[in-house]
């Protein structure tokens, strides 16, 4: 009899060393979650015979994640930070003793870095002839292979998130750099006889919502602008991404700014579907006739400086943003003599909502006190950021700033 219970003992040992070795192998065969839990589930309920097994995992949240044996309603019941939390060490419920759940017989904790990272609730356990749960027997087993599949499966988790998180920063890296080829570099911008433009791009993220452009056209004249999308991220910097190529693609001598704006707002409504706008200032100067004509679609007001009269115009919005209607009530547009040399700087909200040392937003006073001089332009814009310390030393800073500016001669 005691060489057949030797005997017994010796296979079973054998068993949880030829188990533990098989889950090993499996974890570093870098097997899934999912595979894991079944094996965990066929040692635990086929081998040794515990009747039930819920494991409750933290990753984001608490969340079920096995449940063998147990109705579907315990889950339901179940609070883990009120319920199992507190318990720090493995509880074993005697018959006697009160315990949270009837059904619930053992409560194991597996925690990793001093935290609690899952709880196995086991029930239904199965007594052997001498009245020995076969749990309380492997308990220490159990314990063990319970912590290995559970770290394991947290580890796998780790990994996964880490492969989004790169894939991401590879996503959004990309983004950027294609982003940032849709903004016309200084040196390509106009410096001649007519128009000398400069412009600054600062994206608060990665990627941003912000797009400006400065384009001559066959008739001589040239047009301007600036946009701002609703919303950060990625949707909006694809949304002014397309709005870009649509912009330059219905641009010519021939269009007329209204034609273009109706057209540009059909394209964003198309896209959008309504969940976001874009504002925008577009210009074109003319400098055989020195008319500046321009529409602001419910953008920032640029500022337009005259360097001979010392005087300054806003030119206002004067329609909706495009994309904010299906169809825009009313697109106006505006026309300004430029009788001398005039200084024009458009801007996003990025920059004018920068606040003062007091708590308020700038607008557009500093603007203002930098060009209002007969330095060259690309030098007022250069003294400008560096008193607004952007990019890196205005803890204000938190939106796109993008300003394109230009003297008209």
């Amino acid at each position: 009899m005691e060489s057949k219970r030797a005997r017994s003992r010796l296979l079973m040992s054998r068993y949880k060393l030829d188990s533990l070795l098989d889950i090993t192998r499996s974890i570093n065969a870098n097997a899934n979650a999912e595979e894991l839990l079944s094996k965990y589930e066929d040692i635990l309920c086929s081998s040794l015979g515990i009747g039930k097994i819920l494991i409750y995992m933290h990753s984001q949240n608490w969340e079920p994640l096995l449940n063998a044996g147990f109705t579907s309603r315990l889950e339901t019941r179940v609070d883990p930070e009120t319920d199992l939390v507190p318990y720090s060490e493995t509880k074993i419920f005697t018959a006697e003793e009160e315990r949270p759940f009837p059904e619930v017989d053992i409560i194991i904790p597996v925690h990793n870095n001093n935290q609690p990272l899952a709880y196995v609730l086991i029930g239904d356990i199965e007594e052997e002839g001498e009245l020995m749960s076969p749990i309380l027997k492997h308990l220490h087993f159990v314990q063990t292979i319970s912590n290995i599949i559970i770290v394991a499966i947290e580890n796998i988790r780790l990994l996964e998130e880490t492969i989004k998180q790169e894939t991401f920063k590879k996503e959004m890296e990309l983004a950027a750099k294609m982003q940032s080829l849709l903004i016309p570099d200084n040196e390509l911008l106009p410096h001649n006889k007519n128009i000398m433009v400069t412009g600054f791009y600062h994206p608060h993220y990665d990627v941003g919502g912000d797009y400006y452009d400065c384009i001559e056209l066959d008739d001589g004249s040239t047009v301007i602008c600036i946009a701002d999308v609703s919303g950060k991220g990625i949707s909006a910097a694809l949304l002014m991404s397309n709005f870009q190529a649509s912009f330059r693609a219905l641009l010519s001598s021939g269009t007329e700014l209204k034609t273009l704006v109706r057209s540009l707002n059909d394209v964003v409504i198309k896209n959008a579907s309504g969940e976001k706008f874009i504002t925008l200032f577009v210009a074109r100067y003319h400098p055989d006739k020195r008319i500046l004509e321009y529409i602001n679609a419910a953008h920032n007001s640029p500022v337009l400086y005259d360097t001979v009269t010392g005087k300054f115009f806003h030119l206002d919005p004067s329609c909706v943003g495009i994309g904010m209607l299906d169809e825009m009530p009313s697109v106006s547009k505006s026309e300004i003599i430029i009788a001398n040399m005039s200084k024009i700087v458009l801007y996003t909200d990025g920059l004018s909502e920068l606040k003062d040392r007091h708590g308020n937003d700038i607008g557009t006073e500093a603007i203002c006190r930098h060009i209002a001089n007969n330095e060259a332009i690309n030098v007022n814009i250069t003294s400008l950021i560096d008193e607004l310390g952007i990019p890196d030393n205005n803890p204000y800073l938190f939106d796109d700033v993008s300003i394109l500016a230009a003297t008209l001669f």
